[in-house]
């Protein structure tokens, strides 16, 4: 297992939708487990392989900051099958510097997924890990939480980044609380 690099918001990898998982091996083992710790040392709730660079449909979550790894969930070629409610969530990204706000998302999803053992598996969801799982599959399909925000929001971003990259603050230091 090896640690992983992140990649940042306007990295090319972030916005191309992932290939499924055709075949759970030895390999996407692997993957899985770097991505996990990866994700444990930034640290995040969730991390999507797209984040580190690989076109693959996983990702790892873990809500339980007081107990990490019990409810570790790794999960393979993820889909919402149902969503219902509405909720609005303050997130951040590991992927995108310095920066949190007000996403809406489905209160309540139901997720269809395969797990490292092969076995297809249902999970019903509802506040943070509802939230977490919607922002990770986004992951997967090309997309970040800003682009859920209004244009305005998102541009002002874009700016202050830029700014951040000029001034050589954009990567120095680990982010202050824990991001999705």
């Amino acid at each position: 297992m090896a640690l992983l690099r992140i990649r940042k918001f306007p990295d090319d990898a972030l916005k191309t939708p992932a290939a499924p998982v055709a075949d759970i091996n030895g390999s996407t083992a692997a993957l899985i487990d770097s991505m996990v710790q990866t994700m444990y040392a930034a640290p995040g709730v969730g991390l999507a392989a797209p984040q580190v660079g690989e076109s693959q449909r996983i990702i790892v979550l873990d809500t339980d900051h007081e107990d990490p790894g019990k409810h570790l969930l790794k999960l393979i070629n993820p889909r919402v099958v149902e969503a219902e409610g509405s909720i609005v969530w303050e997130e951040g990204c590991l992927s995108v510097i310095d920066y949190t706000a007000d996403v809406e998302r489905a209160a309540r999803v139901l997720v269809r997924a395969w797990t490292p053992e092969q076995k297809e598996i249902e999970l019903e969801a509802d506040e943070l890990l509802a939230v977490a799982l919607q922002h990770e599959i986004d992951h997967l399909d090309g997309k970040l939480f800003i682009d859920r925000i209004s244009r305005i929001k998102r541009e002002l971003y874009k700016r202050k980044l830029k700014k951040l990259i000029k001034e050589g603050k954009a990567d120095s230091e680990r982010p202050s609380t824990v991001r999705i």
